[in-house]
């Protein structure tokens, strides 16, 4: 899937160190996805974005504690942005065991099998796309987007306003 995207940054507070302020406007479009009904409806619910500053680094995000449901041999929400040094909670909530694994380049885990009920959790420390699946049910994918940066959005559907966190 390719995304076109435009952004247009007033950012003259910025210029003037150390006031951190901005604003950012944009559209995000996507272009070729295989799906009709995304292209139609404009799902933007698996699309991630998030700011980078030029020429120095983005100033530190507080970790989070998110959640990714594992209920009806399904990872809910299927594609979540935290930033660098989060933990996620993998709570079972299904009658049957899971295990949430990934082994792609920048974070490897896994959680081992747990029963019902239970919760495993993960602190994801290196940025970069993390894909989860669970060892058990191969028709279980998820996608966390661990980003370097406190300005970061998830796409909504429907689609609205792109809410940085």
């Amino acid at each position: 899937m390719t995304w076109r995207s435009l952004t247009v940054f007033s950012l003259a507070a910025m210029l003037a160190a150390p006031v951190f302020a901005g604003n950012v406007s944009g559209a995000v479009e996507i272009t070729n996805s295989h799906d009709p009904a995304v292209r139609k409806n404009k799902d933007y619910s698996g699309v991630v974005i998030w700011l980078k500053p030029v020429g120095r680094a983005a100033p530190a995000s507080p970790p989070r504690h998110d959640v990714m449901k594992q209920k009806d041999r399904h990872f809910t929400p299927h594609v979540l942005a935290i930033p660098v040094g989060s933990t996620v909670d993998f709570p079972n909530l299904d009658p049957i065991y899971h295990n949430a694994f990934s082994n792609f380049s920048g974070q490897p885990f896994d959680t081992a099998l747990y029963p019902p009920g239970t919760n495993k959790s993960q602190t994801f420390k290196i940025p970069g796309i993390v894909r989860v699946f669970c060892n058990i049910h191969p028709t279980m994918s998820a996608i966390i987007a661990v980003v370097p940066s406190p300005w970061f959005a998830t796409g909504q559907n429907p689609p609205g306003a792109w809410n940085m966190k």
